[in-house]
């Protein structure tokens, strides 16, 4: 049946996402979801929604989702159209593609960074090339002064968790004044820089953040972008071309209730961080060698066993991690941070593997 594929099919990779396995009570730990659950003040707003406004249900959500961008808008300093808001941040990146980084010259990104981002270029036809990090998973700022059609990269990096400090990235941005630079925050909150601070001083700069990490909502969907009125009137003019209406009321309403809960953010994240040094002192005194991470991961290897090997132990235990089949890092695990006790768990099995 490809016969009826487009031309373009034929030549995608798809990006492929993290194993969801279809288990009871599986120790899941590849796909950075948070393990903690959202603000409870959430669970309030979807059955307020569903409860006394369920009336509202059978007719569109706000296309422009105005209270939530004047919410997020309001807790990071900014203006309601410096904010766009998309159906989780790979749909803003996705935008982002179209809108602002198709142009003569190639795009810049790391080569080991987020493995959608030459999906995106595939799709949308982005002529691109990857920059290396360097031998520590680090980013050097002088390999991107080179001409370019734009530059994205994460911050913290993913799947490295290595976080490029603010003053760093506002060198990068300044010496790319023609070109847009994207920073893809999704990690941010877990021990890295914001780079929204730079907003009002860099025109060319635009900042994507998502729910579903720090605020525990991955299964609603929620992105957002921040930038000059310019580049959000870019992404919004891309989005009425291709979906007026893309979040849901649901959505909408929690992710307003999660960004309204500061105390809750600040509570899990911290539990996070200390859950994170606490696994990465345990995987360190079983001889892993761990980069330093501001994220909600850990990038592990085991300089005497094999990382697909170890992948594949832990998978027969009902523990998932996630390895990467890719040059540089096939050595190396992922591993998502859980509670202290799936971590322990995790731990232990991995003792009986290394000795």
């Amino acid at each position: 049946m490809s016969r009826y594929w487009s031309d373009i099919v034929h030549r995608l990779v798809p990006y492929v996402p993290g194993e969801q396995p279809a288990l009871a009570k599986p120790v899941k730990l590849n796909t950075n979801e948070n393990p903690y659950p959202p603000s409870p003040r959430v669970l309030d707003a979807i059955r307020a929604e569903l409860g006394e406004h369920a009336e509202s249900l059978r007719r569109y959500p706000d296309p422009i989702a105005k209270r939530l961008r004047a919410t997020v808008a309001a807790h990071h300093g900014l203006r309601a159209d410096q904010v766009f808001v998309g159906n989780g941040s790979d749909e803003v990146l996705a935008h982002a593609f179209q809108a602002l980084l198709k142009h003569d010259l190639p795009i810049l990104f790391p080569d080991i960074s987020y493995s959608f981002y030459p999906t995106y270029a595939r799709l949308y036809d982005v002529q691109y090339r990857t920059v290396p990090l360097d031998a520590a998973f680090a980013i050097r700022i002088e390999d991107y002064a080179q001409p370019n059609g734009g530059v994205i990269f994460p911050n913290p990096n993913a799947p490295t968790g290595h976080a490029l400090p603010l003053a760093q990235i506002e060198k990068l941005v300044a010496a790319n004044a023609n070109s847009v630079v994207i920073v893809d925050e999704a990690y941010v909150d877990f021990g890295a820089e914001s780079a929204i601070a730079l907003i009002d001083r860099y025109p060319n700069l635009l900042v994507v953040h998502t729910t579903s990490k720090s605020r525990s909502l991955a299964g609603m969907r929620v992105g957002f972008a921040f930038g000059h009125a310019d580049l959000i009137d870019a992404l919004n003019r891309v989005k009425d071309s291709f979906n007026s209406y893309p979040l849901d009321r649901l959505a909408q309403a929690a992710a307003v209730a999660a960004y309204e809960d500061v105390e809750w953010l600040r509570s899990t994240r911290e539990h996070v961080m200390a859950s994170r040094a606490r696994l990465t002192a345990s995987l360190a005194a079983l001889g892993f060698e761990v980069v330093p991470s501001a994220a909600n991961f850990v990038f592990a290897r085991h300089p005497a066993h094999d990382a697909a090997a170890i992948g594949a132990k832990l998978r027969e235990q009902e523990i998932f991690v996630r390895h990467f089949n890719a040059p540089r890092i096939d050595q190396h695990l992922r591993i998502t941070i859980g509670t202290d006790d799936e971590c322990d768990t995790l731990v232990a099995a991995l003792k009986r593997i290394v000795k």
